[in-house]
């Protein structure tokens, strides 16, 4: 095994979900970062996503739309035939995914810096098993020890014919001492 890649989670080399990695891709420098880049995508595990967990979001943002919530009606009425997820859902599971097949060992901060795009081009049906896919397509080194990261994501449900999010997310990285300049 490459010094670079750690065993995933043990449960995931159980399931026959070919798309679950096989190892957590670890950048433990600015070096290995900018190396990285134009490689292929790193795949994480696969999150369900239940009717629960729609209904909790819906609770916690107080957007409970019908088409998410009213599993009865979605049925009759909406043009995918079941309640979907709030696309926000969706986006807010991108750093448990990013947790799952990619680690940081040795820096002292890794922080969400925001979207340059986000589109959402197909619906989440509830009960849906979804995994992200992050291409690292852009390393800019800000100062010496941290870099601005973006990373290309694709959001995919299982069996779905296209992926159901791409976004463009960036991601400030900074080695050795935590302290703002």
């Amino acid at each position: 095994m490459a010094p670079d890649l750690v065993p995933s989670h043990p449960a995931s080399l159980m399931t026959s979900n070919t798309s679950l990695p096989s190892a957590v891709r670890r950048f433990d420098s600015v070096q290995s970062l900018i190396d990285f880049a134009g490689q292929p995508a790193l795949a994480s595990r696969t999150v369900e996503i239940d009717q629960e967990t729609i209904d909790r979001f819906a609770q916690v943002t107080r957007d409970s739309q019908w088409i998410h919530v009213d599993r009865e009606r979605a049925v009759a009425e909406s043009p995918y035939q079941d309640t979907i997820a709030h696309g926000f859902l969706v986006l807010s599971l991108l750093t448990h995914w990013q947790e799952s097949c990619i680690a940081f060992p040795g820096a002292a901060m890794v922080l969400n810096y925001g979207f340059e795009k986000v589109r959402f081009t197909a619906p989440v049906r509830s009960g849906s098993r979804v995994s992200a896919r992050f291409a690292l397509a852009q390393v800019v080194e800000t100062k010496r020890g941290e870099v601005r990261c973006s990373w290309n994501v694709a959001i995919e449900a299982e069996g779905a014919s296209r992926p159901s999010v791409h976004a463009d997310w960036l991601i400030l990285i900074r080695y050795g001492e935590s302290r703002p300049d």
